[in-house]
């Protein structure tokens, strides 16, 4: 009898335990039915108040392609390299714009190089096309390497990636010996090989006295600068915010500086295991390079595309700082193309994009 007592006790104890994991599971598909019945409500409330399905997002771009870009690319792709030269040249001493410009055909040579190969036969001494080259080397070993950390390649992939890097150098440096005096673009090119060819702090810092010389306000120099001074490259987050503090010091209203204290904090919480961005964006400091950045789009020059990529991450800070009218109006100036970060450094770009925006337009939203 007291066996039969003490089974009957262990089964009541086993389908206690058994439908306590049944009451958990029906309450977890619970929770995640009504996680995604809130997700939906607030993506059709984001597209009734004007903003873009999640399936329309162009993932591929920061900001509309401008006009003309396209037919000039095909002009080159089917073998009119004489476009691609005009092209560059015609964006003069915009330096920004001519390394744009470069990188676009460039990563057009990477795919297929023949008018590439015709245009350096032709004209062996012009700088474009030895910086053209370069790029269009450097994205073959981006390929090769595909985005994988260096423990995480294969050796032979190290090897082709290296080997191809070590010639982008000899050409980069042919087109800094070309080039006009006054134009960065050959040294800006470098700076992807500093990274990937590990360069000393002392080299690096006088890569980037070249490129103050010529262009000290360029905004996709620092950016590429700030990531050499990172921890994930060759320094830390305390260089990383140093050089983003005395780089945007630098800039005036609307020269959009102001980016580089952003992209650094927005580093550190990417990399930094155990940051509660809810708490760490809050940081007083963070709240106020975030009003700062603000003041500095204001003033930008209307046209500048550039304002773009600032506008992507102020709409990332201001959502974590629960300043959610401020974030829907950078939201509704960016909202349509998302290639850039914050959004890229997730594994699926438009989840983390729409869970922001539309988390932002929901709080803003009255009687909804």
């Amino acid at each position: 009898m007291i066996f039969f007592g003490l089974l009957g006790l262990a089964l009541l104890a086993v389908a206690g335990y058994v439908l306590r994991g049944v009451h958990h599971l029906r309450k977890a598909k619970r929770l995640t039915a009504e996680a995604e019945a809130a997700r939906t409500r607030r993506a059709d409330l984001a597209v009734a108040r004007g903003f873009l399905p999640g399936e329309r997002l162009d993932t591929d771009h920061w900001a509309p392609v401008p006009h003309g870009h396209g037919a000039v690319l095909a002009t080159v792709r089917s073998g009119d390299w004489r476009a691609g030269a005009a092209w560059i040249e015609a964006a003069g001493r915009d330096w920004e714009e001519r390394r744009t410009r470069v990188q676009l055909l460039g990563t057009e040579a990477a795919e297929e190089d023949a008018w590439l190969r015709a245009w350096r036969a032709a004209r062996p001494a012009d700088p474009a096309a030895a910086a053209v080259d370069a790029d269009a080397t450097l994205t073959v070993a981006a390929h090769v390497r595909g985005g994988l950390r260096a423990r995480a390649i294969s050796p032979e992939q190290y090897r082709v990636s290296h080997e191809l890097q070590a010639r982008a150098q000899v050409l980069v440096q042919e087109a800094q010996a070309l080039a006009d005096p006054a134009d960065p673009t050959p040294y800006i090119l470098e700076q992807p090989i500093a990274l990937g060819l590990s360069y000393p702090h002392e080299r690096f810092r006088a890569l980037s006295a070249e490129i103050a010389e010529r262009d000290p306000k360029n905004l996709s120099a620092h950016v590429r600068a700030l990531r050499y001074w990172g921890r994930t490259w060759h320094g830390s987050h305390e260089e990383a915010q140093a050089y983003a503090r005395e780089a945007a010091a630098l800039g005036g209203p609307g020269d959009l500086l102001s980016l580089l204290p952003l992209h650094a904090y927005f580093e550190r919480e990417t990399i930094e295991d155990g940051l509660d961005p809810g708490v760490y964006y809050k940081e007083p400091e963070i709240v106020a390079a975030t009003t700062a950045a603000l003041a500095d789009v204001a003033a930008a020059a209307p046209g500048d595309r550039r304002v773009a990529r600032v506008r992507h991450m102020l709409a990332w800070f201001l959502y974590w700082q629960d300043r959610y009218p401020e974030a829907v109006e950078q939201f509704r100036h960016v909202d349509g193309h998302i290639g850039t970060a914050p959004w890229t450094y997730a594994g699926d770009p438009a989840a983390r994009y729409l869970k922001a925006r539309d988390h932002s337009v929901d709080r803003v939203t009255p009687g909804v």
